[in-house]
């Protein structure tokens, strides 16, 4: 065994030892426990919950960027396997010599969003939880440069998830189609593209109401909505932590860094063009 290895197989042998102390009575609800990827959980019924969702994205390629966007949501379970959410986004950007970027710093609101999701399969009756998830948003500021825009986009998740050890740890996979049309307002033009992609998350119970794991997410995006060419690709891991602060309130943190990818016909290492270098975001939710 390597120098390197030992370690490792150490923090194994702990967890294994620790797993009984570990295990809580009742299983594991997905619906908020992880960062960028979602669980199949939707919540019960009557189940009403106030979010606050700080997204920041950082660096891009030849000089300073940072956005940054809070949502403010409104979450509602009306009957059994299907839930909504309202949310309105107020945006962040400080760009600085970013090329065809203009360089830009201000705060306005960004828009509106609807998110709708349908439990298929849960994990108590089948092998795997299983949920679809479109959430559709209207915006007037661009995610990306800033700019003043007519943009709507919709973006399709399926979502499965299952207890890889039970009652303890847990496993989600995401498929993701994310179509998007823009039309800017100072020039006129206008402009189609898309995202696809797969995220994995990993998420373990390491005392009472405290989870930690990490996500991946490999992305492609594409001009146009067809996936017509390739612009770029990316492959995103990072940390992720949740916290039950009470019965009532909840607290996940995510950062996720940009460890591959390259734009479409280069051979750099990383996206810088069409991908952040960092991703993070910071979930508070609250049952009403």
């Amino acid at each position: 065994m390597t120098v390197h290895a030992r370690p490792i197989w150490m923090t194994m042998a702990c967890l294994c030892a620790l797993l009984p102390a570990l295990v809580r009575a009742e299983g594991i609800d997905t619906e908020h426990l992880f960062g960028f990827v979602i669980g199949s959980d939707v919540g019960e019924v009557g189940e009403r919950e106030f979010q606050s969702q700080t997204t920041g994205r950082f660096g891009r390629d030849g000089g300073e960027y940072r956005a940054t966007d809070q949502e403010l949501e409104l979450e509602l379970v009306p009957v059994p396997n299907f839930r909504i959410e309202l949310g309105s986004a107020f945006a962040a950007h400080d760009i600085s010599g970013v090329p065809d970027l203009a360089d830009r710093e201000q705060l306005t609101w960004q828009g509106a969003s609807v998110d709708l999701r349908y439990r298929f399969l849960g994990r108590e009756s089948s092998p795997f939880g299983v949920t679809l998830a479109m959430e559709s948003q209207a915006d007037r500021i661009d995610e990306t440069t800033g700019a003043a825009v007519r943009n709507f986009g919709t973006e399709w998740t399926l979502a499965l998830d299952r207890e890889i050890v039970p009652k303890l740890a847990v496993a989600a996979l995401n498929l993701i189609y994310q179509p998007e049309w823009t039309r800017f307002v100072a020039t006129g033009a206008a402009e189609q593209e898309s995202t696809t992609g797969a995220a994995l998350g990993v998420m373990a119970q390491v005392r009472p109401n405290v989870f930690i794991g990490g996500e991946a997410r490999y992305l492609r995006k594409y001009d146009g909505i067809g996936l017509e060419e390739l612009a770029g690709q990316a492959l995103f891991i990072g940390p992720t932590v949740y916290f039950q602060l009470s019965e009532s309130s909840r607290l996940t943190a995510t950062w996720s860094l940009q460890a591959w990818g390259h734009p479409a016909g280069s051979s750099a290492s990383v996206d810088l063009i069409n991908f952040e270098r960092q991703q993070a975001r910071l979930i508070f939710g609250v049952n009403f």
